[in-house]
């Protein structure tokens, strides 16, 4: 995966989704509540990606590898990184719609 694109995002993620979810990953969507609101994927979480700072340490406490996800994969890379840098296990899931696909 190239730089911008670990960065930035993918239109899909480049991993294992299925075997991450067995292993309790938990999806953060870093949209805005209202975008959360009107659609998102089951069971995930709404971390506004101005609050993912703030979340680190409630994060890690969970243990389990994290899926970031937003509308286009832009914030979610920026969240990855932010998590990635505090040591969690992070991927960056890209698209919200496009990782709900993977998960059906």
């Amino acid at each position: 995966m190239g730089f911008f694109s670990k960065l930035f995002g993918t239109a899909e993620a480049s991993f294992d989704v299925p075997a991450l979810m067995q292993k309790g990953a938990i999806i953060v969507d870093v949209r805005t509540p209202a975008e959360y609101n009107s659609g998102h994927i089951k069971g995930s979480l709404n971390i506004p990606l101005d609050q993912i700072g703030a979340k680190v340490s409630a994060l890690k406490s969970k243990n389990a590898p994290i899926i970031t996800v937003c509308r286009s994969g832009n914030r979610s890379g920026v969240a990855a990184d932010i998590l990635s840098k505090n040591g969690l296990e992070v991927y960056n899931g890209g698209a919200w719609d496009s990782l709900k696909t993977q998960l059906a």
